[in-house]
């Protein structure tokens, strides 16, 4: 359940952040040794699916750029000082994507994507405390780092974000180990119910297997278990892949899937990437919702400014017919064209 925000409060705590930031940025050009750094993004998009139908039949069941017409994605920025072997980042999320992925639960929720500080032990060895996106999965919070625009069920179903603490070991140039223990998925406050999850990764060769656990109970996602990797086929093609499934037993529902991403550069601007996406969501005593996504994203670059063109088909069984065509009769499928435009700096 959400809870009412206090608007002038959060525009306030906003403008303090940004007047902080800036600060902090003006500092990193007086003295290049600053141990400030802010970094960021800002994009938009425009999306049309040629339906009439109204936002809950032109929407995908994933998260994220589900708009029609011209929309904005988010507002990020990111504020790291780090002294020693010691460091702290704050990642700030302003507009409807920010919202959406922190769930927007409380005032600082609703803006704070990441804010977490960190240790490095030894040369091998990092703790982390606070909040930080999920390490399950192949896409992020962030559309910069992603190459579609748009996002997998398979990251929509899966958590966002952690918060707890978690150490990160470095066993050798090509793996690594990762264990956590934090609240359940996406959870700020376990005041109530006094539950933990449990986290992990291995890392072999820049393939990760991720392994996540909460009892399912309040919300709970349950087990999910993680593939993350892909290969450079050759120096131009790049082919990304990611598999899951899940299973909370307590509420009854699950999912699972995969996807392929192969990229192809063909310019030193200009890329083309296509994720092939077969997802299945699972609940007892109900058939099992098997959906189909394509979408093939180009990605034009120009300096710091990104151009994504984008098209998606999204495809259910036979027996679920969650949009509206057109003419306003119920359909499985879902055709959508965006072009998203995105500035990091």
């Amino acid at each position: 359940m959400k809870t009412i925000i206090n608007t002038k409060f959060v525009k306030n705590l906003a403008l303090a952040a940004v007047a902080l930031i800036s600060t902090v940025a003006f500092a990193q050009e007086e003295e290049e040794s600053s141990p400030f750094s802010l970094s960021g993004s800002i994009d938009a998009y425009w999306r049309t699916t040629g339906s009439d139908g109204g936002d809950a039949t032109t929407a995908t069941p994933t998260s994220f750029a589900n708009q029609t017409g011209f929309a904005l994605g988010m507002a990020n920025l990111v504020g790291s000082y780090e002294m020693g072997d010691t460091g702290v980042v704050v990642d700030l999320v302003f507009g409807p994507r920010g919202t959406e992925a922190t769930f927007e639960n409380d005032v600082l929720n609703g803006i704070i994507n990441q804010a977490y500080a960190y240790w490095n032990v030894s040369e091998g060895t990092t703790l982390t405390v606070g909040r930080f996106n999920t390490f399950l999965g192949y896409e992020v919070i962030a559309p910069a780092a992603n190459f579609n625009y748009s996002v997998s069920y398979l990251f929509s179903n899966g958590p966002f974000s952690h918060l707890g603490v978690k150490a990160d070991f470095t066993l050798s140039d090509d793996v690594s180990l990762m264990l956590a223990i934090t609240n359940p998925w996406d959870v700020n406050d376990t005041s109530a119910t006094g539950e933990y999850a449990l986290g992990g990764q291995l890392g072999f060769y820049d393939q990760y297997l991720n392994l996540y656990y909460d009892s399912g109970r309040n919300g709970g996602l349950g087990f999910e278990i993680d593939y993350t990797g892909g290969f450079d086929v050759s120096d131009s093609f790049f082919l990304g892949i990611n598999a899951a499934y899940n299973d909370n037993s307590e509420a009854g529902t699950g999912f699972y899937g995969a996807a392929l991403y192969p990229q192809i550069t063909t310019a030193d601007n200009f890329a083309l990437g296509l994720r092939g996406e077969y997802f299945v969501a699972t609940a007892d005593g109900i058939d099992d919702v098997p959906v189909l996504g394509l979408t093939l994203t180009g990605s034009f670059t120009k300096d710091n400014l990104i151009i994504k063109p984008e098209i998606r088909l999204d495809s259910f069984g036979d027996d679920n017919e969650p949009f509206l065509d057109s003419d306003g009769d119920f359909t499985n499928s879902l055709a959508s064209l965006l072009v998203a435009a995105i500035y990091t700096f």
